[in-house]
């Protein structure tokens, strides 16, 4: 089965994505153009950590082929050594899933306001129409001294 939706209406328990893992070792070699060798190299250092299957073999998704081409171009272009690209795909990593939950609570907030919106309508609709509304008088920016009384002689 490979994965895509049959014609027939039938869909199968798979869908492909780019995290799904299907490519073995030699395959994701050629695919990010690097030997099978170094891919183990790389998966013992942490760098790519692809899925194993029950008899652990690694299987690389399409997500691990970029990041293997990443780590590749990072090395072999720009001179970064190992330690230092491991750190830039974590830093990478983080930030993205610190952009993910601030668009997660950024999400939460606009939620709570539409709510806060709709409960304040509610309470202005419950207002009493016969009654008038009172509103206080704006003072003038007039200043006003006061002056102790003296005592008479």
């Amino acid at each position: 089965m490979d994965g895509r939706r049959r014609q027939s209406g039938f869909s199968s328990a798979y869908q492909l994505t780019d995290e799904t893992p299907v490519y073995v070792i030699s395959v994701a070699a050629q695919l990010s153009g690097l030997h099978p060798q170094t891919l183990r190299q790389y998966d013992r250092l942490g760098l790519v950590s692809p899925d194993r299957t029950a008899g652990r073999g690694r299987r690389y998704s399409a997500r691990d082929i970029e990041l293997l081409r990443t780590v590749q171009q990072l090395s072999q272009e720009e001179g970064i050594n190992l330690a230092g690209i491991k750190r830039i795909i974590e830093l990478e990593n983080q930030v993205a899933a610190l952009q993910s939950r601030v668009a997660e609570l950024s999400a939460a907030v606009e939620g709570a306001a539409a709510a806060m919106q709709q409960r304040e309508a509610a309470v202005h609709a419950s207002y009493r129409r016969d009654l008038v509304p009172y509103q206080d008088v704006q003072q003038a920016s007039a200043l006003v001294v006061w002056r102790p009384k003296r005592a008479t002689d």
